[in-house]
């Protein structure tokens, strides 16, 4: 068990970290249904602020480098299908 004082620090940090996790989280998730719509420009502003954030928490010490960096590919990929979809 962690000291008192240990204790009350990470409780602190998993705050703060919980939210900027959720924000990631959120926008991801809206650029996904963004993708999943068909609309290239919107799709293509929710993958730009989702990369933000991941790179946010990234920098922040709250996601892995690698796991930021698999997510935005994920998206990247996706919406590259959408953008190839619709010149066709």
């Amino acid at each position: 068990m962690p000291s008192e004082k240990t204790g009350r620090a990470a409780e602190r940090k998993r705050l703060r970290n919980r939210a900027v996790r959720k924000e990631a989280r959120t926008l991801v998730t809206k650029a996904r249904g963004a993708i999943d719509s068909g609309a290239v420009e919107q799709a293509e502003e929710a993958a730009k602020s989702a990369a933000v954030a991941l790179d946010k928490a990234t920098s922040k010490g709250v996601l892995h480098p690698n796991n930021a960096a698999r997510r935005k590919s994920r998206l990247t990929r996706r919406l590259n299908a959408l953008k190839q979809e619709a010149s066709d």
